[in-house]
């Protein structure tokens, strides 16, 4: 069965730092340029007493970070980063001014001239991204200092420090944060034959990774929210009150639902304002591996939590038949049955099942067992995720048996895909799991965001 492995294992943390530092090494160095990579010291004078002020600033998916986030009114020269997967830029709105689009790894510095004191926006205008959580603010406060150093502020990183501080991220793993999803939702039987499931959409505090508390939009409480399971014939009613600071909806994204329970407002319903409560009614009709997810608002209520799985019948033995003699497994069934849904921006930012690298939960199989693993996508980027062993047999996609199953160690997840995969362990070790976006897992500090493991004995 999957198990979570203590952090006191010390076997299980020498074995992973020693597999791991390969792995990621070369990439490191690159991504480490990146990040530190100098800059001119000829900057402009501030209006207060004539000190530099430079902001540093790093673009990604989706998110503008801003170091210092408070300056002396006057001249400020931004130095923008990309540190991303896609191409982004950087626009000072009271200013009306902004970077060239800046493809991955690209920089540029942009000098906006007598700042007044006050409240500066900064965003990315890529269609979509600001929504996904690209802005921020910047203060302008008079008695502030000004940063006078660019240069020393981003001096290079040494190869032993880099080693050092990859070390000391990867003995956290895995570390403990407040707040588990995936969750098996309970129902009831009504009167009238329905399984009746209940939730409630709400903000909650979410611990992301260890201290990185953002606020989270969640189903009961959970992210990812917690999975409803069914079976072919069954009557079903989902019962959602909201309790959010604005509207929402629910749609059942890949489930055969008659039009009025497809949750897309204002065309088949009324927006669920706060304080309501909506019922969804259905008959499951075939298996599915299906989601549920917020259709109003979405790219900013889905990203930031508001998704979770919605299986009809029994996908271990679905997924395990459709495999057949292909998979070397001993006794022909899966020990379990892994969801792992995708994130990348929002407040949860670049995350498995809601958890960033150090904080994501490990999984154990023993050799000749195997665990049959759904991927959902539900943020706003493709993600190729590899098991570096063993290779998957790729037997469903978006909850249909496919006529001929393949094998794949890399898998392209598309932002709403859902693909199932049989694993079974041949080769004992311990195994990175990850997206191969590498941004999306390595940082010139260590792994970080879409990283985990699988143990095998």
């Amino acid at each position: 069965m999957v198990t979570e492995v203590e952090s006191g294992d010390a076997r299980f943390v020498r074995s992973f730092v020693v597999l791991l530092a390969a792995t990621v090494a070369a990439s490191l160095l690159v991504i480490g340029a990146v990040g530190v990579a100098a800059v001119s010291n000829d900057q402009r004078a501030s209006a207060a007493g004539g000190v530099p002020t430079t902001v540093h600033v790093t673009l990604s998916e989706f998110a503008v970070t801003m170091d210092p986030t408070s300056v002396p009114p006057g001249d400020v020269t931004f130095h923008v980063v990309n540190a991303g997967s896609v191409e982004h830029n950087f626009r000072v709105v009271e200013a009306g001014v902004e970077t060239r689009l800046l493809k991955p790894g690209e920089s540029q510095d942009l000098v906006v001239e007598s700042l007044a004191a006050g409240t500066v926006s900064v965003l990315c205008t890529v269609a979509g991204h600001e929504a996904a959580g690209m802005r921020a603010a910047l203060q302008v406060t008079e008695g502030v200092a000004g940063s006078s150093d660019m240069g020393q502020a981003m001096a290079p990183m040494s190869w032993q420090e880099m080693d050092r501080m990859m070390e000391e991220v990867a003995l956290k793993f895995p570390a403990e944060t407040s707040g588990t999803g995936n969750g098996e939702l309970e129902y009831t039987v009504s009167e009238d034959g329905f399984k009746v499931f209940e939730l409630v959409a709400k903000i909650v505090d979410w611990e992301v990774e260890p201290g990185k508390v953002v606020q989270g939009w969640s189903y009961n409480g959970q992210i990812p929210a917690p999975i409803i399971r069914v079976n072919t014939g069954d009557k079903v009613r989902i019962n959602l009150r909201n309790e959010l600071p604005e509207s929402t909806s629910l749609h059942l994204h890949g489930i055969r639902v008659p039009n009025p329970a497809d949750g897309v407002d204002p065309y088949t319903q009324p927006p669920i304002q706060p304080g309501q409560s909506f019922t969804y009614e259905f008959t499951a009709r075939e298996p599915s591996v299906g989601m549920y997810h917020s259709h109003h608002n979405a790219q900013v209520q889905v990203p930031n939590g508001l998704a979770g799985a919605l299986l009809i019948d029994d996908w271990k033995t679905i997924a395990m038949r459709a495999a057949g003699t292909r998979v070397k497994d001993a006794d022909g069934d899966a020990e379990s049955e892994v969801i792992m849904v995708l994130n990348d921006s929002g407040t949860i930012g670049l995350s498995l099942n809601g958890k960033s690298f150090p904080a994501t939960q490990p999984y154990a199989l023993k050799t000749g067992e195997s665990m049959v693993v759904h991927y959902y996508n539900e943020g706003n980027m493709t993600h190729p995720m590899h098991l570096h062993q063993p290779a998957g047999l790729v037997v469903a996609h978006d909850g249909k048996v496919l006529e001929a199953p393949f094998w794949a160690d890399t898998l392209n997840v598309a932002p709403g895909e859902r693909w199932t995969v049989v694993y079974t362990a041949l080769d004992a070790g311990v195994w990175a799991w990850h997206c191969h976006i590498l941004t999306h897992a390595e940082t010139p500090t260590g792994m970080r965001y879409m990283v985990t493991a699988l143990i095998v004995e």
